[in-house]
């Protein structure tokens, strides 16, 4: 197996990992969610609820009432990466 093999087989395991953890994550949160209780104390640990406000801008909304340049100013281009996880289907199983 090459390195590269190597390392795209890790990073498939360790991105199944954690999925797996991401959905037990969840189904705690919905728990501690369910408890209506703001602040939970454990051995280990202390969770506090809190609830807070968030604004966000609706782009749809604001494409009606700004022209194209006005856009183009306000717009923030960045690059991103992302990467993908497939399975290997040529690989011949025994």
């Amino acid at each position: 197996m090459s390195n590269h093999s190597a390392l795209a087989d890790r990073y498939a395991l360790i991105k199944s990992e954690i999925d797996a953890l991401t959905k037990e994550l969840e189904k705690a949160r919905a728990e501690i969610k369910a408890t209506g209780v703001e602040r939970l104390v454990g051995e280990r640990a202390i969770i506090e609820v809190a609830l807070s406000e968030r604004s966000t801008l609706d782009t749809k909304a604001a494409k009606e009432f700004l022209t194209a340049d006005q856009i183009a100013v306000c717009t923030k281009v960045t690059l991103v990466e992302t990467l993908r996880i497939k399975p290997n289907l040529t690989v011949v199983s025994i």
